[in-house]
């Protein structure tokens, strides 16, 4: 039996900022008890939302009516270690894949930096790690198996005759059923050398491009009010892991990158007038370090600072000019913010509503600390971003809605007519998907034809 919990409550995403009661949450440990729990929404008229891990920074998987969640479908279901491929069940977590994509010698090309989210939350959303030749991680998704409101299971596929499908349920949104499994194309494991280091902001948003291209991971971080690009470089390398010891990996990365980190950031909410000389101070501190070690575990980095977050996904060349026009912001406005900027390089890919479909791009990330203002930061910054034909992340903050994001995706019309086949119910929507898609749209003969 499905493990249901009626009136169960209020759920909350991991920042602790968005929340929502629904009259039900259902825990399906199956794709039967995935169609089950659809049926008993379509029986009370409910509306559903599947939640992953609750790493979106928004309303994204709020639901007042039935919510969804997958940990209980979290296995392995097939390896292809010759082929390169494994499928998986949609609410497997980032880390525990990557844990066991090392027991078969296999990994991602490329991840974020945080590994809790499920994988079915990571394509939904688009999210994306950084190189410049490299596209999110929907782009490793070679199928997707999707639960409909009626409880029948499609597996859309690169394979299909019609790609639309395929490419609308790489970056759903939420919105065209149960992610219940995925395949993915993996690479043989590989070492990553990962380097931190301080170098001249103005230097480095020269060399932006030329950095990006020299390395297979760049990205950099700038706190406000200072001048300092704190980079990060990550390359394969053919030498074995050399993990650190488990007391130098605490030291740094919980000690230094959190808990330190933290007191700024509680020292700058206490009095926000001494934010610039505190950023200046952990720019200082910051210094740098050096890692080789299995893919994944260079990837990923710890998250124990609650925050808040808005990135857009910008053409490559207006990248930099962006982010001058951020930080002057700042300083113009004397914004208090205690978090840095993060800059990173993602290539173009062919998802209908990826925020990179179709362009090479950059993505630049703003951050507030938990339990201070940030709207007033976010809605200055956005309209930079607008300024520069910037699309969000689906998974982060933003004040968009369909009417002005449709002018922005060339192919949102054919996703809407993926939505209009796989949902013509509109089942899988929220106030969210309301505000950012807008309504199901009625089939038109086209639409129909799809789905016979």
């Amino acid at each position: 039996m499905a493990d249901r919990g009626r009136l169960a409550g209020v759920w909350r995403n991991w920042a602790g900022d968005e929340s929502c009661r629904p009259r039900a949450i259902e825990r399906p440990g199956s794709v039967a008890e995935v169609a089950a729990a659809l049926e008993r929404a379509d029986a009370a008229g409910e509306r559903v939302r599947v939640a992953g891990s609750g790493h979106s920074f928004t309303d994204v998987a709020c639901s007042d009516g039935r919510l969804l969640t997958l940990e209980r479908m979290d296995r392995v279901l097939d390896v292809d270690r010759a082929g390169g491929r494994v499928r998986v069940e949609g609410g497997i977590t980032l880390r525990a894949l990557n844990g066991a994509l090392a027991e078969h010698g296999l990994a991602l090309e490329n991840l974020g930096d945080v590994d809790a989210q499920t994988i079915a939350g990571a394509i939904s959303t688009a999210t994306h790690g950084t190189g410049a030749r490299l596209p999110n991680i929907s782009a490793q998704a070679e199928a997707v198996e999707l639960v409909l409101a009626d409880g029948t299971t499609r597996e859309l596929s690169a394979r299909d005759a019609d790609l639309d499908p395929y490419l609308a349920a790489r970056v759903g949104v939420g919105s065209l059923g149960v992610v219940s499994a995925v395949t993915l194309r993996c690479v043989p494991a590989f070492t990553l050398h990962g380097v931190d280091a301080p170098a001249p902001l103005e230097q480095t948003l020269e060399r932006f491009d030329a950095l990006g291209a020299a390395n297979d991971h760049f990205e950099f971080y700038v706190f406000p009010y200072t001048r300092t690009a704190l980079t990060r470089t990550n390359n394969r390398v053919e030498q074995p892991p050399a993990p650190r010891s488990p007391r130098r990996a605490w030291a740094e990365d919980v000690l230094l990158t959190n808990h330190a980190f933290h007191a700024f950031c509680l020292a700058g909410r206490a009095a926000p007038p001494l934010i610039p000389q505190l950023n200046r101070a952990v720019t200082r501190l910051a210094g740098g370090s050096e890692k080789r070690d299995r893919s994944d575990r260079v990837f990923a980095t710890r998250r124990l600072v609650r925050f808040t977050e808005m990135e857009y996904a910008l053409p490559r060349g207006e990248t930099t000019t962006a982010l001058r026009r951020v930080l002057e912001l700042i300083e113009q406005r004397r914004l208090r913010v205690p978090f840095p900027i993060e800059v990173r390089q993602v290539a173009a890919d062919e998802a209908l509503l990826s925020p990179v479909h179709g362009r090479d791009s950059g993505y630049i990330a703003v951050h507030m600390f938990r339990g201070m203002e940030w709207r007033p930061y976010f809605r200055a910054v956005e309209q930079i971003m607008d300024e520069h034909g910037g699309r969000p992340h689906w998974g982060k903050r933003h004040f968009q809605t369909a009417a002005t994001l449709r002018t922005r995706y060339p192919a949102w019309d054919r996703f809407q007519q993926v939505r209009a086949t796989l949902d013509p119910g509109g089942r899988f929507g929220n106030a969210y998907s309301d505000r950012v898609l807008g309504p199901v749209m009625a089939q038109p003969p086209a639409a129909q034809a799809i789905s016979t």
